[in-house]
């Protein structure tokens, strides 16, 4: 029985440092090593200053920007809560805010049929990917309100269009921060050159 117990208490120390700790930390220090950016979370800085992530969706409201797919993470985007919303599709609560973001979303672009991805969550909550479809959706008002033709911002948007990865998995996406900044860089070029004139 004594040498039992000395048996396991060793053992769940061993396999504590092993596992708990040393482990741990060899995989951080590869990830660090080799691949820096993914392990830090692919974040955009601007001036020195962290603006986003890559991977991690962020809300933008402004009818100058494209916006990204609803959110039900938290109280929307929020990385710490992310998760989908759990509605079923007779679910009252979830026909309602589907109903008045599809009536919202075909007022602002009228005769066109809304993207579904504009309408519905992804699983987490915090996809930064919207379908070219959904792009392409919101290219009238970004081009109204940035007083921009619809083919410049709709070379943006081919610009930013990526494909299958390997050719055969997903779908092309269209990262949302990626095409936003891209669209603010051009806006202040635009500017820069009208006062230069």
């Amino acid at each position: 029985m004594k040498r039992n117990l000395i048996t396991a208490v060793l053992m769940t120390l061993v396999t504590t440092i092993l596992l708990g700790i040393i482990y741990p930390l060899v995989v951080t220090g590869i990830a660090q090593g080799l691949f820096r950016d993914k392990a830090n979370g692919q974040l955009i800085t601007r001036d020195g200053q962290v603006i986003g992530s890559r991977i991690i969706a962020q809300p933008f409201t402004g009818a100058r920007y494209f916006h990204p797919r609803p959110s039900a993470a938290g109280n929307g985007y929020d990385a710490a809560n992310s998760g989908g919303t759990n509605l079923g599709p007779t679910n009252q609560k979830l026909i309602a805010r589907v109903a008045d973001d599809a009536a919202r979303l075909a007022a602002e672009n009228p005769n066109q049929p809304v993207p579904v991805d504009l309408l519905t969550t992804s699983a987490s909550g915090l996809d930064p990917h919207i379908s070219p479809a959904a792009a392409e959706f919101q290219v009238p008002r970004v081009a109204r309100e940035r007083q921009m033709s619809e083919e410049a911002i709709r070379q943006l948007v081919k610009k930013h269009t990526e494909g299958r990865q390997w050719g055969f998995l997903g779908e092309p996406r269209v990262n949302v921060l990626e095409l936003n900044l891209d669209l603010d860089s051009q806006s202040s070029q635009r500017a820069t050159a009208s006062v230069a004139r």
